[in-house]
């Protein structure tokens, strides 16, 4: 049995939970900065993060930690084409604008606001930016057309700024467009972190 812990707002957990959709698996959903889900989270995995994916289908269970791992180790285990390099390339685009993003909200979230002059958050938004327009570009250039894990993610990135109002997308009329023209695929709907 696949068991995957993570929360319905998290755009790691989400693609993941649209990549199962068609696969048997139970979604344990965690609220992460509770005391008592800290607790599973933190006995589960010791980084402290989501998501994080439980097999006990085999004789030894075990716990695989980080989307991108996780991912992985479904594509091994159900024999699934591995990632060119090009879509590698793809996922770490958006792993990298996810990353930032996501440090920025925790600290939003801790009350301590983005100074434009200070080095971390210049970093952080100059990444956001670099990336989101190659993403968008990208997406122009037609190579995100399938509905493949890349383009799964490259959905759930946009979905989550739009979500919580991370970024101005003014501009971005691709990734825009790409974003509107799977908005109503089922396992999307079925996982909309707005419910």
């Amino acid at each position: 049995m696949l068991k995957l812990y993570g929360s319905t707002t998290s755009p790691y957990v989400r693609r993941l939970r649209i990549w199962l959709a068609n696969t048997e698996h139970e979604f344990v959903n965690l609220q992460i900065f509770a005391e008592q889900d800290r607790q599973i989270l933190a006995a589960k995995n010791p980084a402290m993060k989501i998501p994080m994916l439980e097999d006990s289908s085999d004789k030894n269970s075990q716990i695989i930690f980080d989307s991108r791992i996780i991912y992985r180790y479904l594509t091994d285990k159900f024999d699934d084409p591995l990632l060119s390099w090009e879509q590698e390339n793809q996922l770490t685009l958006i792993d990298s604008a996810n990353d930032s993003l996501v440090q920025m909200f925790i600290l939003s979230n801790s009350d301590i606001q983005p100074d434009e002059d200070k080095l971390y958050f210049k970093l952080q938004k100059e990444r956001v930016n670099a990336v989101l327009v190659h993403l968008n570009d990208m997406v122009a250039k037609r190579q995100f057309t399938s509905w493949n894990y890349p383009a799964v993610c490259l959905y759930c990135l946009i979905d989550w700024i739009e979500f919580r109002n991370l970024h101005n997308m003014q501009g971005l009329t691709d990734l825009l467009a790409f974003h509107d023209d799977n908005a109503q695929r089922i396992e999307v709907t079925a996982t909309n972190p707005r419910k």
